[in-house]
């Protein structure tokens, strides 16, 4: 009985293509614009390393000014940075299994024949332990030991993209390249990796994409390198030197440690507990005792990656699709009361109301799958249009552009939606028609 109700739907349809096209034009436009949202609001709401979440842990440490928080929104949380000499400090703790300190840079990338034209490079300045933190993959080569932070030595890593853009995508490892008129040596190249939102340095956007170049940690001393990011102080501080700086009330330094077990969790906050009293004792971190360990999920609430708007967005997309749907309801109604002559001979000829009822939802059907995979279509055309947007928008750091892409997540949610369409849209006026009695028509015929 299916195909014979998907012929008979085909050719009601068929009967009015106008009122056709305007139904699936109302059921495609609500899901285009849900899948768009929902696409959107799912990629920068989501832990990018969701199966490391209950081992890996930002470090926070409460040394602010004694008199106010830092963050007036949310006193109860500590500075989202750490002084140098307090990430130095808890840096020499040995009870992580993996330990990171690092701050975004810029320098200029250039080769030595000058074959490529020297460009400014997003550099992220880091111990050797971010790649395996953060389960970065790479291409060719891998990290430098953990010696050469503390050396430094000249060695560098490079994105897949920097790589694809100065080497032609072959394997560098083991060639020069000169970062800020320094000559260092490529370890490393990475493979793909866009961890969207960019959660592990929130400070300037959670939607940047992660930087180009990697170098040693230990370059900082040695080339007085400052902060691209976000550098904050609670109090004014006579700084004329980079020592004086480095020793500064100032943060500008992020951590993260990778803690695999309870036990090592309560250890490792015992530490900082401890650094922090002694600290104390020194005249420092007037502050009531306020040290976490926070988790990727609890980050990125705590740092507002995902406000309000956001949400309110997802709310008005399906207020829209509701709305959408209710108009559908009604061209559905007028459509089927319209071609209610035909349904009553059916009657007449020994179809029962649940036939009907069910030939009607069959059409509902065939009309929200069109509209399904047309929503589809034009919601991946917004996001087109969302991406050529950012994409003349200098400001952008490329993460909005990767977040405006049809993924399978987007496609199953275009045909979960277009299910409710087809239950929502196609019951009442399913229903409606199969109570009509068919007297009435057999007169007018």
């Amino acid at each position: 009985m299916f195909g014979y109700y998907l012929q008979l739907a085909i050719r009601n349809l068929r009967r009015n293509p106008g009122l056709t096209a305007l139904m699936i034009g109302a059921v495609a436009l609500g899901i285009a614009v849900c899948v768009m949202t929902l696409t959107l609001y799912r990629a920068m709401s989501g832990n990018p390393i969701w199966w490391k979440n209950d081992v890996l842990f930002a470090v926070t440490l409460d040394g602010w000014d004694p008199k106010q928080p830092a963050n007036e929104d949310k006193p109860e949380l500590p500075p989202w940075q750490l002084t140098y000499r307090d990430a130095m400090a808890v840096m020499e703790s040995d009870i992580p299994k993996h330990k990171v300190i690092m701050h975004k840079a810029v320098g200029v990338l250039s080769l030595e024949n000058q074959s490529v034209k020297p460009e400014r490079a997003l550099t992220r300045v880091t111990t050797s332990d971010f790649f395996a933190v953060f389960d970065v993959p790479f291409q060719y080569g891998g990290s430098w030991a953990p010696e050469a932070d503390r050396g430094p030595e000249p060695l560098i890593v490079l994105s897949k993209k920097m790589n694809d853009k100065v080497f032609g995508g072959a394997n560098s490892v083991g060639r020069g390249i000169r970062w800020e008129d320094r000559e260092f040596r490529i370890v490393g190249v990475l493979d793909h990796w866009l961890p969207l939102p960019i959660f592990y340095d929130v400070n300037n956007g959670s939607l940047e994409e992660p930087e180009d170049v990697y170098i040693p940690f230990g370059w900082n001393a040695a080339m007085e390198l400052n902060s691209a990011g976000n550098t904050n102080g609670w109090k004014p501080e006579d700084i004329k030197t980079y020592q004086e700086f480095i020793n500064s009330e100032s943060i500008w330094i992020q951590m993260w440690v990778e803690l695999p077990d309870d036990a090592s969790r309560q250890r490792f906050q015992a530490f900082i507990d401890n650094y922090v009293i002694r600290q104390k004792q020194a005249g420092r971190f007037q502050r009531p005792l306020n040290n976490r360990l926070t988790k990727v999920d609890q980050w990125l609430i705590d740092n507002d990656v995902v406000e309000n708007d956001d949400r309110v967005l997802v709310g008005l997309a399906f207020a829209f699709l509701a709305v959408c749907l209710l108009n559908t309801v009604g061209l559905l109604l007028a459509k089927f009361l319209n071609n209610a002559a035909i349904t009553g001979i059916r009657r007449a000829l020994g179809a029962s109301r649940r036939q009907v009822f069910f030939q009607h939802l069959v059409e509902v059907g065939v009309i929200s799958s069109i509209g399904a995979v047309v929503g589809l279509v034009l919601g991946g055309l917004m996001l087109m249009g969302l991406r050529a947007l950012y994409t003349l928008d200098p400001t952008d750091g490329g993460g909005t552009q990767a977040l405006a892409h049809v993924d399978v997540t987007s496609v199953v949610t275009a045909l979960a939606l277009a299910l409710f369409a087809t239950v929502a849209a196609g019951l009442y006026p399913a229903w409606r028609i199969g109570r009509i009695p068919p007297a009435v028509y057999l007169k007018a015929q």
